[in-house]
């Protein structure tokens, strides 16, 4: 993968950045999204965003080798940190960390968003943590997304703050509208889950130490849900 040949996943979440949008990339590692959309003129100004020096570096070489610098800055900062009011951020990506640690993310950095930007999400696993902090926060979810790239199945999640909205137990745990849409990608996704939960179930149930009774009922709870799911 490089700014040329985006992975499947990185090109599923550029397909969600809005033309003309300028762009914050929340731990941009080396920067390609941002490059890559710039090069082929969907956005218009980016922010790669970096806590770490070594893809702080990779960003920045990204950038200075396609010579786009005064169009994209990369910034040494922790999250949200790297967006300043002069950016004028329309969109903001955040991919490749667990739901909660993009919860998290967006959650300090509340500052930094003014409400009015499309957030990207592509959290790799632990998704309906970051479902209830976007519906605790007002933001509506207006497309979700679930591919399957080197074995592991990737979720996108965008969402724009509306104001109050509910989601239901179960929308926050398959997400709302890849409930409604079942895609095929989807339903495997669940059947790998079911078949998972079904034999962690076998194992705590021959398991001679105890197991708290709160994870039991949440895996029996879930394996209700995702049999009826796919029922």
């Amino acid at each position: 993968m490089n700014e040329h040949t985006l992975s499947k996943r990185l090109e599923r979440v550029a397909a969600q950045v809005p033309a003309g949008a300028r762009l914050a990339d929340i731990g941009s590692d080396h920067g390609y999204l941002p490059v890559a959309l710039l090069r082929r003129g969907v956005i218009v100004a980016a922010v790669a965003g970096e806590v770490a020096l070594t893809p702080f570096n990779a960003a920045t070489r990204t950038v200075r080798e396609n010579g786009l610098e005064t169009q994209i800055t990369v910034r040494l900062a922790n999250g949200l940190a790297a967006i300043e009011p002069g950016d004028g951020i329309t969109a903001i990506s955040v991919c490749g960390m667990g739901g909660e640690t993009i919860r998290d993310i967006l959650d300090r950095g509340k500052a930094y968003l003014s409400g009015q930007e499309r957030l990207i999400l592509q959290p790799n696993g632990a998704e309906p943590p970051l479902r209830q902090w976007l519906m605790d926060n007002g933001y509506r979810i207006l497309f979700e997304d679930v591919l399957r790239e080197n074995r592991f199945d990737y979720e996108v999640i965008v969402a724009e703050r509306t104001g109050p909205v509910r989601y239901s137990a179960e929308e926050l745990y398959f997400g709302p509208l890849q409930m409604q849409a079942r895609s095929p990608a989807f339903l495997l996704k669940w059947q790998r889950k079911l078949r998972q939960k079904q034999k962690t179930l076998a194992q705590l149930a021959r398991a001679q130490q105890g197991v708290p009774e709160q994870t039991l009922q949440d895996i029996e709870q879930q394996t209700r849900w995702i049999s009826r799911l796919l029922a």
